[in-house]
């Protein structure tokens, strides 16, 4: 996928939904995979020519495993004039060596979001950009019926009013496919996750599970995401336009 490409599909999300107003100043969480820089590469150019002013700052949290490099990543923000926040925290020890969750992802999760949101504040953020693309919403669609008896996905923008955050998702229209295009065509620096949980997931089990749905089914995915889209759930947006 190219440049032109993100950008069309990425800014079509973002005008569906009235993710931007004049003078945001949006966060966009680095976690160092394919989709959050793909994100920020979109955001950063999207930036230039919006027919709304925004300002975007890039904010990595340091979960504490010893040997994250994100200078590569600063690299890439230095290149995009974006401006770069890494926050170190001890994240990882807390949940895998003092507290030895059985569920680490949901502690993790919950302390990383903390960490995320009073850093953005501290920032004077009122936006935060997830990179949460197509494939995430059809994997938690079936997350949500499988492990919670209830119809739901990622909303395409909510407001949090604990933190007074607005959340939003302009990666929602991309395949995660054309991420994966994405990152090999522009050489993202990509981090990889040492985490010793990753890939062993329930979202992991999904992303299985919907890849041999569409595989036995050839367009299941695609009529997934429409229903969600048309699903009038309740955290929904409705279309701006």
């Amino acid at each position: 996928m190219k440049l032109q490409q993100l950008l069309s599909y990425t800014r079509r999300a973002i005008d569906d939904y009235g993710m931007i107003e004049e003078g945001d100043r949006i966060a966009v969480g680095i976690s160092g995979g394919k989709d959050s820089l793909t994100m920020l590469y979109a955001m950063a150019n999207l930036r230039r020519f919006y027919p709304k002013s925004f300002e975007i700052e890039a904010i990595s949290i340091d979960l504490g495993f010893g040997d994250m490099d994100f200078s590569k990543v600063e690299a890439l923000c230095k290149e995009l004039d974006v401006n770069f926040t890494v926050v170190p925290t001890q994240i990882f020890p807390i949940v895998f060596n003092e507290r030895k969750e059985s569920n680490p992802c949901s502690l993790c999760a919950k302390m990383r979001k903390g960490a995320f949101n009073d850093i953005c504040k501290q920032l004077n953020c009122n936006k935060v950009a997830y990179a949460h693309h197509k494939d995430d919403l059809i994997e938690t669609l079936l997350m949500s019926l499988l492990f919670e008896g209830r119809l739901g996905s990622f909303s395409p923008i909510t407001y949090l009013d604990r933190t007074e955050l607005t959340v939003i998702r302009p990666l929602m229209y991309v395949n995660e496919k054309d991420v994966i295009g994405f990152k090999n065509a522009y050489n993202l620096p990509v981090i990889k996750s040492p985490c010793p949980a990753d890939g062993y997931t329930k979202r992991q089990y999904a992303k299985d599970l919907v890849k041999q749905l569409n595989h036995e089914n050839p367009g299941v995915k695609e009529r997934m995401f429409h229903a969600i889209v048309t699903g009038n759930f309740e955290d929904w947006p409705k279309l701006v336009r």
